[in-house]
Formats: C-alpha cells, structure tokens, sequence
C-alpha cells in the first residue's frame, strides 16, 4: 500500500517506533545502512539525512564526499525480528546530492529511470527472481564453515532436508514485510535452498530481492547457521543462480504469450541476447561467477529455448498464458540487483525497437554437446577479466551507467581480482 508522508508521520507516532532504518546500497548490491530517530523523519523527507560518501566504496572522494538520503515513503516496513516494544521499521532511500539533485550512482535511481523510459513507450515490466543459497554450519567461534546445514538433495524431504524449518521461518518473515512468497524447496546441492516469491515491478522487485537477502542471513543466523550467497561456494557442487524472469505488458497484454508470433517478444529476447556479452560483469562481477557458468544447469553459451535449461534465456511452460514470461539463468547474487535489471531492460527495450532478429530455437543440451555441435555458437565471457574488458569498451553500458559507477566495478575487480 503507497501511503503519503504525513500517514507515515502519523503511524510512527501511533505504533511505538523507536529506530528508523535508512537502507541505500552501494554499487555491489549491499545493503548499508543509517539509523535515525522519529523525530529526524520530518526533515529526512524534505531534505534528506547526510552520510560520508567517501566511505562507500565508488562514490565519493574525500574532498566531495558529502551526500544525503532520502526515504521512499512506498518501501515502509516494520522489521519482524526486532522487538515489537521500541519498533524498527526501516525505509529504502534514494540518494541525493546537497543540491537535491539525484547522486549518478545511485542504481535504484537509475533504475527507477529505466522503468519511466519503458513506460513512456508504453511498456509494463514485471520482474520475479529466483534466488538460490546455501546454509552452512557455524565453529565453535560463531564463524562460518563451508560445511553444508545437510546431505540432501533437489526436492528432498526431512529427515534429508534439514533447512524445511528456516525456509518456514523464511517465508513467514517475508510475508510479515509484505513480500509473498510462492515456492520453496531443497536445491540439487547439500545445504543448498531456494525460495521463489511473487513477481513485481522492477524497483519493487529489486527492492524484494534486498530484503529477502537480508531475512535469509537474519533467519539463518538465528538458527546457528551461515546464509551464503556467493557464486560458488563449493568447487564441485552447484552453484548459486539468481534466475530473472521477465514479464513485457504492452497495452495490457502479455507480449510473452506468444514469442512465435509476436515481434515485440523476439526483439526482446534478441536484445538481450546481442548485448549480454557486454552486461555480465555486471551480472556476474566476482571470478568465482565464472567457475559457476557452464556447470550443473547454469549456461555457457548464449542460445534461447521453451523449457531447456542448459540455455542461457528459456521460456517456461507456465501453464498459464498472462504468467508467460522469459528466464535469463545467468546473473548471480553477487550482482548488483538495480544495474543488473537496468541493463537487461534497456537491453530488451533496443531490441524490440530495433526490431533485432531472434536466432532459431537451441534444442540441443549444451552440457552434453560435442565440441562440433557447439562450434559456431558464442557463449558468455569466460573469465572476469574478459567481462571487464567487453564492458569498458561497451557504448552500451554507458549509455544506461555513469562513469563513476563502471569505473568504481573494474577499479574493484581490479584490487580484489580472486574475489
């Protein structure tokens, strides 16, 4: 429900709140924080609450390092873990400058852009992620281990799957934030788990897709495990994906309910598929990202297809049509979840407006393929450095992020290179 400032104002004052949460993120899609008190609120919408920028990592310089953020009244929650007397709510803020202006790299605001320039050309997007982690045991010390919470498997059931517990608790704090979650169950790997909740809009979803990260490691820590998202967590397990499924709505139809017969929909899939290449540093910004493509379901090569999951975009059979939809299986959750969405939506948008041509259906299973079949097919970067090098030289990229965001990605890749 979108509530006005002086609702807020008025519900912090009825319902025993005592700290206020000030969540922004930094150009790697984590989450910092500020707290403030009630009494700050007022002034925090008009003006905003000033923080040292120069202490996030590809912001700001010490010399100009001075910006404010600025609560979205829509983002309101109470957090459930907290204790109901004295209240914690928290708020997602958009980040300014002294001037008002919004800060360049802030990816919710360029996010929030991408979404306006879609809808000005009269598209609705959707977007619903899967996300996958796995639960690891904890030392003696209450440090984490890469011991995984149990021997199960995909779909398993207790007394295998250990972890049906923590996804309860999952999904019941996620529903108490106001996030509905739809599918949970055991992933392919040991201690491996994956909780599906409701698509949204982009914002929104990203958005969801912060807090559900931040319920995760909240719930798994208060069951005396360690919540982990990397990539690739254990050499020869799965790894962790974050599946992008995207819905086009375009004078109130769903352009995905026939990808054969609609132009609007192949262009889609066409566009992102010409400018992936040039997007997944972005997508996966980490090495280990790429010890994880090409093994145990996560695409190499860049190919679409109904239902085959060794492609990099499938469409799922839904079952029903207004649920149509594309699922990019590439990005994973060391991404930063606002510029990943911008890029594969701006990506999308050029190529419907270019009318890109869609290659033929990919039936082959390209984990099994033989080098002959796979011979002429492009894939995905193979190494960070190389995702680097395409998206420094990417126009592309540049027209969606600013500098100071693409520069502070590979000045980060560069000192922190076997991340």
């Amino acid at each position: 429900m979108e509530y006005t400032e002086s609702e807020i104002l008025q519900y912090i004052s009825e319902n025993d709140v005592k700290f206020i949460k000030l969540f922004f993120t930094d150009i790697f899609g984590e989450i910092k924080s500020i707290s403030i008190q009630p009494c700050e609120l007022e002034r925090a919408f008009k003006s905003g609450i000033s923080f040292d920028a120069s202490n996030v990592q590809g912001f700001l310089s010490v010399n100009k390092s001075d910006l404010f953020l600025v609560p979205d009244p829509s983002t309101l929650s109470v957090l459930p873990w907290r204790p109901q007397h004295g209240r914690v709510v928290r708020f997602y803020c958009n980040i300014r400058y002294p001037d008002g202006t919004p800060f360049e790299g802030d990816t919710r605001h360029i996010l929030q852009n991408e979404v306006e320039m879609a809808a000005k050309k009269g598209y609705e997007i959707k977007i619903g992620t899967e996300c996958e982690f796995y639960l690891f045991l904890l030392d003696e010390k209450g440090n984490p281990t890469t011991i995984p919470h149990d021997n199960g498997g995909y779909c398993d059931l207790a007394p295998l799957d250990k972890g049906e517990n923590v996804r309860r608790d999952i999904c019941i704090t996620l529903e108490q934030m106001g996030i509905q979650p739809e599918v949970s169950h055991h992933e392919a790997g040991p201690g491996q788990h994956e909780v599906d909740f409701k698509y949204d809009s982009p914002v929104k979803a990203a958005d969801n897709l912060s807090t559900f990260k931040t319920i995760v490691r909240t719930v798994a820590n208060r069951n005396g495990l360690h919540a982990e998202f990397s990539p690739k967590p254990i050499a020869d397990k799965p790894g962790n994906g974050l599946h992008i499924n995207i819905s086009v709505f375009k004078d109130g139809k769903n352009i995905f309910e026939d990808v054969s017969n609609s132009k609007e929909a192949a262009g889609f899939i066409a566009g992102v598929m010409n400018r992936i290449r040039e997007i997944t540093a972005v997508l996966n910004p980490s090495a280990s990202s790429y010890s994880r493509l090409g093994h145990f379901e996560a695409p190499r090569y860049i190919g679409w297809s109904r239902g085959n999951r060794s492609q990099l975009i499938r469409i799922p059979f839904a079952g029903e049509e207004s649920r149509n939809r594309i699922e990019l299986r590439s990005p994973d959750s060391s991404c930063n979840q606002y510029a990943a969405l911008s890029l594969i939506i701006a990506a999308g948008i050029e190529g419907m407006e270019q009318n890109a041509k869609l290659q033929p259906e990919m039936l082959v299973n390209t984990y099994k393929a033989s080098e002959a079949e796979l011979k002429n097919i492009e894939s995905l970067p193979h190494s960070l450095p190389e995702a680097l090098e395409l998206m420094k030289s990417s126009d592309f990229v540049k027209s969606v992020l600013p500098d100071v965001t693409v520069n502070a990605l590979v000045e980060s890749s560069a000192n922190n290179g076997s991340n």
